[in-house]
């Protein structure tokens, strides 16, 4: 009798175990060793008791088992390799670009003329808020300047800061932190995501899991892309 595929000979075609795979020359020689089993059994069988028609056709799944899977795992290796490929062109169109990734960061800057200005900074929210308290703090935990806003839609919302604090007076230039309450038409509060700005300078390519690293530079470091909330 031809015993059927050992577990372990799938999982050696399938790519799993020890990582092994059939080259294309074990493949042949696997295939070839059914169909002479299969036809010496036919040449050897018992004419009183010949081979059913549904153990032929189990033995010969088999053999097309092998070819199968092995044409499968090609194609999904192709479909991989496109993805990947898709997702590294993606992130390529996104160097030199601003992003809003999650974190809780703000800039302020002053520019030749004195002038201050902050960098962007956003909320994501599941569902509509009735009004989000903004509060900017700076390193030392000092409240610098607060902000409400009222009815902020759902999704990724992002909001521009002129880096002066509450009575219009310019910040000292620096690295400062916002911190964002939302609440609901009932006052409740609700769950917020804080984004911060970044500027993409580089991709790094996908690893073995196939995801595409943005680099954001020194302080932010890398990130997925599916970080990527906004485009600024």
């Amino acid at each position: 009798m031809i015993n059927g595929l050992n577990p372990a000979t799938l999982s050696s075609i399938n790519g799993g175990g020890d990582g092994a795979k059939l080259n294309d020359s074990q493949s042949d020689e696997l295939r070839e060793s059914f169909l002479t089993m299969l036809i010496t059994q036919l040449e050897n069988q018992d004419p009183m008791d010949p081979m059913k028609n549904e153990e032929m056709t189990s033995q010969l799944a088999q053999i097309n088992t092998v070819s199968g899977i092995e044409k499968l795992n090609d194609t999904l290796n192709g479909i991989t390799q496109q993805m990947d490929a898709g997702k590294m062109l993606q992130a390529s169109g996104l160097i030199g670009n601003a992003v809003l990734v999650p974190g809780n960061s703000v800039k302020v800057n002053v520019d030749d003329e004195g002038k201050s200005y902050a960098t962007p900074f956003g909320i994501e929210l599941d569902k509509p808020a009735e009004r989000v308290d903004i509060s900017v703090t700076s390193k030392t935990g000092e409240v610098v300047y607060t902000e409400q806003v009222e009815n902020v839609s759902a999704g990724v919302q992002s909001f521009s800061w002129d880096g002066l604090n509450n009575n219009d007076e310019p910040l000292v230039k620096g690295d400062y932190r916002v911190s964002l309450k939302a609440f609901d038409a009932e006052g409740e509060e609700m769950g917020v995501e804080a984004l911060n700005y970044a500027l993409v300078e580089g991709v790094t390519p996908a690893k073995d899991n196939g995801d595409v690293r943005l680099d954001l530079g020194a302080i932010y470091g890398q990130v997925g892309i599916d970080q990527v909330k906004q485009i600024l």
